[in-house]
C-alpha cells in the first residue's frame, strides 16, 4: 500500500481515544418476502443515531468481488495489507486460546462435524455441540493419540464445535489441502499436498483423521470427524504499537479474534463470554488504553446459519447494549463489520460492508440509518477496509502533515 511509504514520517501520538466496533458479518441481502436486509429489518435506534451523527460509507475488505475470511478481513480493518500479510486461521485459533507455538509448528483450525457411513458430510458444525461436550471429546482424543509418525499432536478445545491442533516435529509444511467440502451433502475430502514437500504432512493428517473417526464412532455424539483448515505457521508482522504509536486493547469473546489481536501486538482482555462482559470491560479499562477494538460475533453466527430472524435479533441486542457506553469520551468511534454474511447465502460474501465514523473532525452527511443502501449514499463513499484505520487515525489527530 502507498501509505506504507510515508506512515513512519507522519504518525504521532495524541490524547485522542479511538473505538473500533466490529459487528462480525454485518452486511446482508434483502429477504425475498420483504425486500429488506437484516439491517433494514432491525429496530436499532442507537445504531441509527450513530449514522445520523457520523460520516457513512461502504467498505471493501479485500478487492471487489473477493469473499474474505475473517482473518484477512480483520487485518484490513487494522490497516495491514491482507494480501501481503496472509495469516492462516489455524494460527489465529491457536493463539487465541493461548497455545504456545514455535516457528516450526503447523497450527490448524478444526471443526467437529457429522458424517454418515459413506463419509458424506451431513452437518459441518456437528449441531454446534456444547463446549463442555467438546472438551470431553478432545480429552478422549488426547489420551489415545499422542503422536502420528513421530509428529506430536497437540489438540485443544476452542468453543462449541471448534478446536485447534498443533503439529510439532520435523519436516512439516502448511501447504496441504482442506478436507472440508464446504457444503453439506458432499463427501469428505482427502487431504492432499499442494507441493511435494508437504506429502509427509498430508500423510500424517490423513492417518490422524482415520484414528479420530475410529475413536468418535464409539462415542454417542454428533461429532464424527474433524474438518481441518487454516494450516499455517507463525507470520512476521509489524506490531500495532510500533506501527501506529498506539496502546491497543482487544475486547472479544471468541478465540480467533483474540488470536489475531495478539499477533498484531494488542493486549487481550480474557474471560469474556457475552456482549455484556465486553461492554463492562470497555467501561472498566477506558482509562488504560487509547485504541479499543470491540468484537461482536452473533451477527455472523446467525448469518452463517441462514437464520434471518436471529440475525435481526442479534443486531437489536447489540443496539440496546451500545447505549451503555454513550458517556465515554472517544475522539472517534467507528462501527462496521469485517465482511458481509447474508443469511440468504449462509456464508461470508463479497458484498461491501456498511461503515459509520463519528468524530467532531469529520463532516457529517444526510444518512439517517445504518443500512447497506443508506450507507451507500454517505460522504465516505466506497473505500477499501484498509483505509478505515487511517481515517480513524486522522480523526484522532494522530498524523502530521505530509510534505512541505
Amino acid at each position: 500500500m502507498e501509505i506504507e511509504k510515508i506512515l513512519k514520517e507522519i504518525v504521532k501520538k495524541s490524547e485522542g481515544k479511538i473505538l473500533l466496533i466490529v459487528m462480525d458479518g454485518l452486511g446482508g441481502l434483502p429477504h425475498p418476502d420483504t425486500g429488506k436486509t437484516e439491517l433494514e429489518s432491525a429496530s436499532k435506534p442507537n445504531l441509527d443515531e450513530f449514522a445520523k451523527k457520523g460520516a457513512c460509507g461502504l467498505s471493501i475488505p479485500i478487492l471487489p468481488g473477493i469473499t474474505p475470511g475473517s482473518g484477512p478481513a480483520h487485518l484490513s480493518l487494522f490497516g495491514y495489507d491482507p494480501i501481503e500479510h496472509q495469516i492462516g486461521r489455524g494460527i489465529l485459533e491457536a493463539c487465541g486460546i493461548g497455545m504456545e507455538l514455535t516457528k516450526q509448528d503447523v497450527a490448524i483450525r478444526g471443526n467437529f462435524a457429522t458424517i454418515d457411513n459413506n463419509h458424506i458430510v451431513t452437518d459441518r458444525r456437528a449441531g454446534r455441540i456444547p463446549t463442555e461436550e467438546n472438551k470431553k471429546i478432545v480429552e478422549t482424543i488426547r489420551e489415545k493419540i499422542k503422536s502420528v509418525r513421530g509428529i506430536e499432536i497437540v489438540i485443544q478445545t476452542v468453543k462449541e464445535h471448534r478446536l485447534a491442533i498443533i503439529l510439532r516435529g520435523k519436516n512439516l509444511s502448511p501447504l496441504v489441502s482442506e478436507n472440508d467440502p464446504q457444503k453439506e451433502g458432499l463427501p469428505l475430502r482427502k487431504i492432499e499436498p499442494l507441493k511435494e514437500e508437504a506429502q509427509f504432512t498430508a500423510d500424517v493428517l490423513n492417518e490422524f483423521l482415520s484414528k479420530v473417526e475410529e475413536i468418535l464412532s464409539g462415542i454417542d455424539t454428533k461429532a464424527k470427524t474433524i474438518l481441518l483448515r487454516g494450516f499455517s505457521k507463525l507470520p512476521e508482522i509489524e506490531p500495532f504499537q510500533k506501527r501506529y504509536l498506539l496502546n491497543p486493547v482487544c475486547i472479544a469473546s471468541y478465540p480467533m479474534y483474540k488470536g489475531l489481536a495478539k499477533l498484531v501486538g494488542m493486549e487481550v482482555i480474557n474471560e469474556l463470554e457475552t456482549i455484556d462482559d465486553e461492554i463492562k470491560a470497555l467501561i472498566d479499562i477506558y482509562d488504560k488504553y487509547d485504541f479499543f477494538y470491540l468484537h461482536y460475533k452473533k451477527t455472523d453466527s446467525a448469518g452463517e446459519d441462514g437464520d434471518f430472524k436471529r440475525k435481526v435479533a442479534a443486531i437489536e441486542e447489540f443496539d440496546e447494549k451500545i447505549s451503555k457506553i454513550r458517556h465515554l469520551n472517544f475522539e472517534v468511534v467507528c462501527i462496521t463489520g469485517d465482511h458481509s454474511t447474508p443469511c440468504l447465502l449462509k456464508s461470508h460474501s463479497w458484498h461491501p460492508v456498511p461503515v459509520v465514523v463519528v468524530s467532531r473532525n469529520l463532516i457529517t452527511d444526510s444518512v439517517e440509518r445504518l443500512t447497506e443502501r443508506e450507507c451507500s449514499k454517505g460522504i465516505l463513499g466506497t473505500i477499501r477496509s484498509t483505509d478505515i484505520m487511517y481515517i480513524l487515525l486522522a480523526c484522532a489527530l494522530k498524523f502530521e502533515k505530509f510534505g512541505a
